[in-house]
């Protein structure tokens, strides 16, 4: 089955991935010319926090801004939801901090490139955390951590406003949901 976020996830880290070698510097590529996400230096640094912040602004344009924080949380607390190794504590801060300032520019922009020109000029600015050891500290968005047993945060919906994927938050933890 699809789960449409995951596309959307992968979509998006290609796509800054090309922007980031287009527009800021260039990235190490594989012996097809194609940019090798594997290699050396994309982890707790500025690719990283671009790459967090373009993922989590495109998922605020196209899920709204408290399933992205949602989303993003999960990728973090459980990595094999996607393709992520388990992270740090310091880590793991830098990447939240990045998504809500991701969050915060997908939700002025109307377009993943003026995102993208957004989150370059966020970087600049050192408004993004580009190393682990950034003293500041990401508090989050209270809904999540206080949400009550039994919350639903719809994630999509299909064409007749009934619900696709959605979590159901318990006292202990959420569940992603697809419905078949």
């Amino acid at each position: 089955m699809k789960f449409p976020p995951f596309d959307l996830k992968s979509e998006a880290e290609q796509e800054v991935y090309r922007l980031i070698d287009e527009k800021y510097r260039q990235l190490p590529k594989a012996k097809d010319g194609s940019i090798d996400s594997s290699a050396w230096g994309f982890q707790d640094n500025d690719v990283d926090a671009l790459r967090h912040a373009y993922v989590s602004g495109a998922y605020a344009q196209s899920y709204g801004a408290s399933t992205a924080e949602l989303l993003g949380r999960l990728y973090e607390y459980f990595p094999g939801l996607g393709t992520s190794a388990p992270n740090s504590e310091r880590s793991t801060n830098m990447d939240l901090w990045n998504n809500a300032v991701g969050r915060k520019y997908g939700k002025k922009v109307k377009n993943r490139l003026q995102l993208f020109q957004e989150l370059l000029e966020a970087l600049k600015r050192g408004e993004l955390i580009t190393d682990p050891s950034d003293k500041r500290e990401y508090t989050g968005l209270p809904c999540l951590e206080t949400a009550p047993a039994g919350t639903v945060i719809v994630i999509e919906k299909d064409k007749k406003g009934r619900n696709i994927f959605f979590t159901i938050c318990t006292n202990e933890q959420f569940f992603l949901v697809p419905i078949l």
